[in-house]
């Protein structure tokens, strides 16, 4: 949520953004749960929770990768990146809870009267604690912030809200302040402090997202078998898969591209690694349901996890290699 800046010459492209990654992941999600239905026979509903991590692109990977490129495809990986790990997470939690429930319809009202209220108490508590943040004397900040955002995961889960959109929206309305306190609330409000809060919440969450990472794919190096590549089935499931990817992607942009007006495509379109979140979220699906491919029960689908995040991570190297140097070339012309 730091890196979304809500400004109204923007609204457009926060927009096209987020349609982009919601076509995007939802293109994805669909036709690779069908690729599993025809490979596996496994259920279309519970096929999305396989497919729902692999669709989400890794804005822990994007974020850092891209500085070389355009200011304006540069702005549009930032937003679309973040955006799809909003949607394809709190997507993911959403068909979890259909999957778990006898009642389709009863389990999507309820999650959608949650995801309202979770936003209401969300812009509430987030006025509060900037307020409260501002005012803090003390020289010892950092570990305070960190518990609130420990608290606010806890509020969260006792009174099941979506945790995700609470520290989301704390986050977006801390960074963009002046959208947020108007008229009678800017007078609350001491820019200066809220600045400082601001920079140490920036150093909170690049330090943190650095171990949180780190942790996480350690983890699951030490859980997958790079063995498992070497199994046809893996490259059964997995080269569809990527192909989907690629298809849905080229596409969306396709269809979007003459309102971004991009000159070409490239390389935005090989920007889609998968990442933490993927990892993340395959696990919460495996401790729900698990699958056979091909009458082999003995068969793990975390293979086809690591074909899709190294490949996909694979493709977007050599493109931003492919891209850098196309730059390079051009600078050479026009000096020349």
């Amino acid at each position: 949520a730091l890196d979304l800046q809500l400004l109204k010459e923007k609204i457009g492209l926060i927009t096209k953004s987020f349609l982009v990654a919601l076509l995007g992941l939802g293109g994805t999600a669909y036709f690779s749960a069908l690729t599993l239905n025809f490979l596996m026979g496994i259920e279309v509903l519970s096929g999305l929770l396989y497919t729902i991590p692999l669709s989400v692109l890794s804005s822990a990977i994007i974020l850092p990768s891209i500085d070389d490129l355009d200011d304006d495809k540069r702005e549009f990986m930032i937003y679309e990146s973040t955006f799809s790990d909003i949607v394809g997470i709190v997507g993911f939690y959403s068909v979890l809870a259909v999957a778990g429930s006898p009642s389709a319809e009863g389990v999507s009202g309820e999650v959608f009267g949650s995801l309202a209220l979770t936003v209401i108490l969300s812009i509430i508590i987030s006025y509060i604690l900037i307020y409260v943040f501002q005012n803090i004397k003390g020289h010892v900040k950092l570990f305070l912030l960190i518990a609130i955002l420990l608290l606010l995961y806890a509020i969260g889960k006792m009174f099941h809200l979506s945790s995700l959109i609470i520290i989301l929206i704390f986050g977006m309305i801390l960074n963009n302040y002046k959208v947020f306190f108007r008229g009678v609330l800017i007078k609350l409000l001491d820019e200066e402090k809220v600045r400082g809060v601001l920079g140490d919440m920036k150093i909170i969450t690049a330090e943190s997202a650095f171990v949180v990472r780190t942790f996480f794919f350690i983890l699951f190096g030490w859980s997958i078998s790079i063995s498992s590549l070497f199994d046809y089935r893996v490259w059964l499931i997995g080269v569809p898969i990527i192909v989907i990817i690629y298809l849905i992607r080229f596409f969306v942009l396709l269809v979007f591209n003459a309102t971004f007006k991009f000159k070409k495509i490239n390389p935005v379109l090989f920007l889609a690694p998968r990442g933490l979140i993927t990892v993340l979220l395959f696990y919460s699906a495996k401790d729900f349901v698990n699958i056979t491919v091909l009458g082999a029960p003995d068969f793990d689908f975390g293979g086809v996890l690591l074909f899709v995040i190294l490949t996909s991570c694979l493709i977007m190297s050599w493109s931003l290699v492919r891209e850098k140097k196309r730059l390079k070339r051009q600078e050479e012309e026009d000096f020349e």
